[in-house]
Order: structure tokens, then sequence, then C-alpha cells
């Protein structure tokens, strides 16, 4: 997007309440697919869940919707929870079952696609609290105080509850945010990974392969149906380097007896991927410029972009090595150690900057070079030290990049934060890591949900759940348990 239309309309979203709130045209139901009408767009949406190049419509201020800031759930669908129906409400503990403020309670019965309200204490709504209950209990609830398990239970519940049967995860149960993307959903797998919910985590990455492109890379998003994107945005590259990484992380933690057959059903996916990945490298061994998690084109490589390949190309080498494809693992390896030498070479100098070029700033992807993604460089803390402090803002969150063409204005994004939560777990400072990780819990709503964003006055704001940064909470905590998370081994 120009950067005189960023300007443009950054003094628009400082005096609402949120970025970019999507708003449905008239007769378009939540969740319709396939040949329902393009949604409006208040402002467009700056960064990662931006609004693809294709699409340009506004929508005016009277036509403004609030996102959602909770998630009723059952097995098979969901329903967001309004502002208005949230108003003085809480979950019935560990489930996604609503006490309302009236005390009667709303929850999505097993089979239906509408909610229900009922008395308190229905039993039917009770047999889906326990079944909540012993889904929780089956997995590992990270945490070191009760108040980080409850957030934690809180974040898996909400990733459940945007796992479609299918494999599919949304990113989050509002117009705009009902679509699947890969980065998204290697979050969520690697999550559910590390906290024992094999089935879902494995059902992501065979969603991940049903969707990968002929060429080996996936689209920027998807429908959940799986039926193809819902606009012509540019893919991101990154996806080659998240999707081999979180098969990685299930890999390392899946059952031993079934782990193998089952990897073998996702390497075509893994070969495609890691191939095309290997192809993108330049005689500088560094990726083509491409979207990042931004969502915004940069002219040159950005650091978005080449950390995630690096990760996953030393992950796919080692899936290589665990089935016994050594040529494979060996052409992998290579490619892996261009694409280091290129980023010790062209970013390391500048702090690993957002672009090679050192014209566009801090990124708070530089914690994508950090475990459990990549072996930290040695210089890699001053880097993690200098960004973070670049990018902090007034209510103590992050912007995603102080890139003076994309103007975030003042909101804090909770996945950017909770990067540096992650990064320092990696790196051994828990101190650090665990002062990030209070604040993005404290910004919580009123329902325990973890938002999008930050606003100014330091309030929850967008879209909650979001599905991302619940991911990276769950794996910051598991981290800071005392039991590191791996990260794909590099070889010369």
């Amino acid at each position: 997007m120009p950067a005189a239309r960023l300007v443009r309309w950054a003094a628009v979203t400082a005096s609402v309440a949120s970025v970019a709130l999507p708003v449905c045209v008239a007769g378009s139901p939540v969740g319709r697919h396939g040949d329902a009408p393009r949604p409006v767009f208040l402002v467009r949406p700056l960064g990662h869940h931006s609004l693809g190049e294709a699409e340009g419509n506004y929508a005016p201020l009277s036509m403004l919707v609030a996102p959602t800031v909770g998630l009723l759930a059952n097995a098979t669908a969901a329903e967001g929870v309004p502002p208005a129906v949230a108003e003085g409400a809480r979950y019935v503990e560990r489930s996604h079952v609503l006490r309302l403020l009236s005390g009667r309670w709303k929850y999505l019965p097993a089979g239906r696609t509408a909610s229900a309200v009922t008395a308190p204490e229905d039993p039917t709504a009770r047999l889906q609290i326990a079944e909540s209950r012993a889904w929780l209990a089956a997995g590992r609830v990270p945490g070191r105080s009760p108040g980080q398990r409850a957030a934690a239970e809180r974040a898996l519940l909400a990733m459940r509850g945007l796992l479609r049967p299918n494999g599919a995860v949304a990113a989050g149960w509002s117009q705009g945010w009902m679509y699947s993307w890969p980065r998204d959903a290697s979050f969520v797998s690697a999550a559910f990974a590390h906290t024992g919910h094999d089935a879902e985590a494995y059902r992501i990455l065979r969603h991940s392969a049903a969707t990968q492109r002929a060429d080996g890379t996936w689209e920027a998003r998807t429908k959940l149906d799986g039926s193809g994107p819902p606009d012509a945005r540019k893919g991101q590259l990154d996806a080659n380097g998240w999707v081999p990484w979180a098969t990685w992380q299930w890999y390392r933690t899946a059952p031993v007896p079934t782990r193998g057959a089952r990897l073998t059903g996702l390497y075509p996916m893994i070969r495609k991927a890691a191939d095309r990945a290997a192809a993108s490298l330049g005689a500088d061994g560094l990726p083509p410029a491409s979207p990042d998690y931004w969502e915004i084109t940069t002219t040159t490589t950005n650091i978005g972009t080449a950390a995630p390949l690096l990760a996953g190309l030393n992950a796919a080498a080692d899936l290589a090595r665990e089935l016994n494809r050594p040529e494979d693992a060996a052409r992998w390896s290579r490619a892996a150690g261009r694409l280091s030498a290129g980023i010790s070479k062209r970013f390391a100098p500048l702090g690993y900057q957002r672009t090679v070029d050192g014209q566009h700033g801090r990124d708070s992807a530089v914690a994508f070079m950090a475990p459990p993604f990549n072996t930290a460089p040695a210089d890699l803390p001053r880097a993690l030290d200098s960004t973070y402090a670049a990018l902090l803002l007034p209510s103590g969150g992050l912007t995603p990049g102080n890139d003076p063409t994309a103007p975030w204005g003042e909101y804090a994004w909770t996945p950017s934060t909770a990067f540096f939560a992650l990064a320092w777990a990696g790196t051994g400072q828990p101190a650090k890591a665990g002062r990030v990780l209070d604040w993005v819990l404290s910004k919580r709503n009123a329902l325990g949900e973890l938002p999008e964003k930050v606003n100014r006055a330091g309030l929850p704001s967008s879209v909650a759940p979001l599905a991302w940064t619940g991911s990276i909470v769950v794996l910051s905590l598991v981290a800071l348990d005392g039991r590191p998370l791996p990260t794909p081994p590099s070889t010369p």
C-alpha cells in the first residue's frame, strides 16, 4: 500500500477503538464463503491481517461493527461472542459455556451451529463442560502459577475452538479473520504438539499438505473449507519455513511408534516446500523480496521471510535424515548454510533490521532468529535488546516495527510483543521473558481472551481470541516451565 494512503488512514484509526474493523455487506452472513459477496472495510487493516492488494472497498463509520471478544464452540462449529453479550459475563471455568450477567448459561450445543441460552447447571451444557475439562486434562497445561495456567487453559480452549474439523485454523472468529493463515496454523500446531494434543497438531499439518500449491508454496490465507483464497493478495514465502518447522516440532513430540509412518505421509509436502525455499535463494544466499507477516511487500529481502526459511530448511533436512533420505537432507542443509551465510553478511551488521537495504527500521521478526526457530547467533542478544527498546510503546507493548512508511499508530500488537517472551525464554533469559509475558497476560479481556491489539490507553482492542497470540503464549509458558523448546539443528 502506498505510504501516502497509510498516513491518510492513520488519523482515522487513531480515533476508533481498533484498527480495520471488518463490516459485513448487507445480506452476507458471517462465515459464508464461496459465492458470498466481499466484505467492505472501514480502513485497510495494517499488518498481519491486512487487506489484500486486490481489495480496496471502504465502509463509512456508521457501518462499524465491533469484532468478537469471546468464543463459543463445539466439536464442529463456533460462534463469536459480541461485546454486548459479553458485558458482565464470564466463562464457566475451563469451558466454552458462558455464564451471562443474568445468571443463565449460553453455549453452542453439540451438532448445532447456533447457540442456546439455558438455565444454569443445564445437564447438556454440563456434559460439554466436562468434555472440555477432560480434553485439557489429557494434555499438559503449562504455567508456573495459577494465573498462568488459567491463561494457558483459556488459550488452549480458544485454539481448539478455532480449529475446524478439516484442520483449518481460523485466525479469529470475526469477519475478516475467519480464514486460515499457514503461519498462524503452524504456530497453533506447534503449541498443540508441546501440550500433548497430538491429534489436533497433526490434523493441522494434514490441512497444510492439502492446501499446498503445486509449486510448493501456499496462499497467504485460505477459506476455512479449503476451497481457495478469499482474495488475490500475494503469497507469502515465509510459509515454506513455518510449515516444515511446525512439522519438525510435531515430530519431536509425537508418539514414537506411529510418528515415522505419519511423517512419511507428510513428507511430499516437506519436499516440495523445502525445494521451493532452496530454489528461491539468490546469489547472495537470500530469498527474494516477499510479503511477510506484516503482509506488506518490501522491495528488498526482509528478515520476516529469511529467518523462517532458515528454520524450515534446517527442519526439513533433519526430517529427511529421520526418514533416511540423505540426498534430500544434504541438499537442504547446503541451502540452509547459504541462507545462514547471507543473513550473517547482510542482516547481522544492521542488527537484523527489517530489510537488507537498512531503509525500513526495526522489526519484531528479529525474534525469529532465536530458538525455538533458529540457533541464536552470538550477536542476537544485543539485537533483541535494541529492537525491543526501539519498538516499545508507552502502553508497555510493542509495535511490529518502526518503518516510517508503514505507520502502525499507537497500537501494540500482542503477537509482536509475545515474540520477545518466546525469544528470551529460548536464549536463557527467563526474567526478561517473564516480564513480557506478564504484560501480555495482563491485557486479556474481561472474558480472559487474548486480543490482537492493545490501544494507547492500554486496553484490549480488536478481535479476541486471536489464535496466533494464544499459540505464542502457550509456547512461551512451555519454554519457561523448565523444558526448553527444541530448535531444528543446523549442520555444516
